[in-house]
């Protein structure tokens, strides 16, 4: 009997190999991507130092409508760009998380470049 193979596992597999090349620094910190069903979440992330430096998610208080279309990770990518901006951050590597680079990620890292993000 052919079982169905687990999408998410399928996933954190693209993930861990995508990762194994690319690191955020100080100076170019990781733009890390987490899209479940119902929302979806954005981290600046200095892998050098191990810390989170900037995040935004559709999860929060302030942001308002649904948090699973395009809409809202556009608004996501904006957010999480003016932040970055406001500390210093213009340059970041985009890391999609091990999701295709369509729909809503897409519209994450449109929102970002938009925002004023480079990468």
């Amino acid at each position: 009997m052919v079982s169905k193979m687990d999408s998410n596992k399928a996933r954190l597999k693209r993930h861990r190999r995508v990762r194994a090349k690319i690191s955020g620094t100080a100076e170019r910190p990781r733009l890390c991507v987490f899209r479940s069903n119902q929302n979806i979440s954005a981290q600046i992330i200095d892998d050098a130092a191990g810390v989170t430096l900037v995040s935004a998610s559709t999860l929060e208080a302030a942001f308002e409508g649904s948090g699973s279309n395009k809409q809202a990770a556009k608004k996501v990518g904006a957010t999480i760009a003016e932040r970055a901006i406001e500390k210093g951050i213009t340059n970041v590597v985009f890391d999609r998380g091990g999701y295709i680079y369509h729909g809503r990620v897409l519209e994450l890292a449109e929102g970002a470049r938009e925002g004023g993000l480079k990468f």
